[in-house]
C-alpha cells in the first residue's frame, strides 16, 4: 500500500516509515521543514511538504494514498486545548478525504486517564474528554467507521522508549542530574505503561494491514512500571540518591512533568496482543535505563 504518515520524521513515526517500507509499502511523510524531509528522505521514503495546519497538504496527502497514518502531534504543554484544535482539524481534513475508499486510517492517542482504582485500563474502556483533549479527537477519528473508512486509534503508552528518545524519560533524567536527587511522587506505587519504539511500529504496521474499522488497539508493552522503579532506575545509571517528594511539591520539584510523574495509568494491551499475534519481543523500560541509553553523557 501507499501510507500517507503524518509526524514521518519523529521519534515514533520514523521507525514506523522503517517498518512500512521493510514490508514492501511505500510510505509518503509530510515535512514541515527542511531537516524533517531529509530524514524522511534518507529513510527511503517520499516527502511531501506541509505541516498539520496546511489543511491542504494533508487532504492531497491522503487523497493520493491507500492509507493514512496520523502520528504527527504538536506536544505543546502550554497551549493544550490549541494542539488539540490542530489535531481534530487535521483528522477531519484526512477523514473527510477517505471517506467512502473503505482505506485504512488510523491516527494516534494515549492511554493516559483510561485506568479507574489502579485497574488497567483495556482496549474495550471508554476515554473521559476531560482527561486530556486528545479523547474527544479520537472518538471523532472512529465516526467514520461510519462512513465507509477503516478507521481506528492507537493508545500509545505515555512512554515509548528506546535508545535516542528524548520524551518524558528523558526530561526525567534531566530533572534529576538538576536537582542532584532521582525522585519520584509520593508513595511512588503510581504505574506507568511503556513500549519500545520498534515494538510500537509494528504495531502499527499491523493495524494498517489488518485491523478492522473502528479498531481501538493498545500499543502497551508493559502495562504498569511503578514510577518508584523508574527513579531508581534513573538513580542508579546517574550514581545519584533516591527519594520521594510529596505530591504537594511535585511541580516545583520536576516542573511541568510532575503533573504526569505521579499518576497510576496502568493499560493492558492483552486484546490487542491476542487479535494481531503482536508479540514485544525489544528490550522493557528499565532495561533501557540500565543499560544507559538514557544516562549516558
Amino acid at each position: 500500500m501507499r501510507i500517507f504518515v503524518t509526524g514521518a520524521s519523529g521519534w515514533i513515526g520514523s521507525a514506523v516509515t522503517a517498518e512500512l517500507l521493510a514490508h514492501g509499502h511505500q510510505v509518503v511523510g509530510l515535512a514541515r521543514s527542511d531537516s524533517a524531509a531529509a530524514t524522511i528522505a534518507a529513510l527511503g521514503a517520499e516527502v511531501r511538504r506541509g505541516s498539520l495546519d496546511d489543511l491542504d497538504a494533508l487532504r492531497a496527502g491522503a487523497t493520493d494514498a491507500e492509507g493514512v497514518v496520523h502520528l504527527g502531534y504538536n506536544h505543546d504543554f502550554s497551549d493544550m486545548q490549541g494542539a488539540a484544535r490542530t489535531d481534530q482539524l487535521a483528522i477531519t481534513t484526512l477523514g473527510d478525504a477517505l471517506a467512502g475508499t473503505g482505506r485504512p486510517f488510523f491516527i494516534a492517542s494515549g492511554v493516559a486517564g483510561l485506568s479507574r482504582d489502579g485497574v488497567p485500563a483495556t482496549e474495550h474502556d471508554g476515554g473521559d474528554p476531560s482527561a486530556h483533549p486528545r479523547v474527544a479527537n479520537a472518538a471523532a477519528a472512529l465516526e467514520y467507521a461510519n462512513r465507509g473508512v477503516r478507521a481506528g486509534v492507537l493508545r500509545f503508552a505515555p512512554t515509548v522508549h528506546g535508545d535516542g528518545d528524548h520524551g518524558f524519560i528523558a526530561v526525567l533524567v534531566d530533572t534529576a542530574r538538576r536537582q542532584g536527587v532521582s525522585a519520584y511522587v509520593g508513595d511512588g506505587n503510581g504505574a506507568w505503561p511503556a513500549v519500545h519504539r520498534l515494538d510500537a511500529a509494528t504495531l502499527v504496521r499491523l493495524a494498517v494491514e489488518k485491523a478492522p474499522a473502528a479498531s481501538v488497539l493498545h500499543v502497551v508493552a508493559e502495562s504498569a512500571v511503578p514510577t518508584k522503579a523508574i527513579a531508581e532506575a534513573i538513580g542508579r545509571g546517574l550514581d545519584l540518591p533516591v527519594t520521594s517528594v510529596p505530591a504537594a511539591d511535585a511541580l516545583a520539584h520536576f516542573g511541568w512533568i510532575g503533573m504526569f510523574f505521579g499518576l497510576d495509568m496502568p493499560a493492558s494491551s492483552e486484546y490487542t496482543q491476542q487479535q494481531y499475534d503482536w508479540k514485544p519481543t525489544h528490550p522493557t523500560l528499565l532495561e533501557d535505563l540500565d543499560a544507559g541509553h538514557y544516562t549516558k553523557s
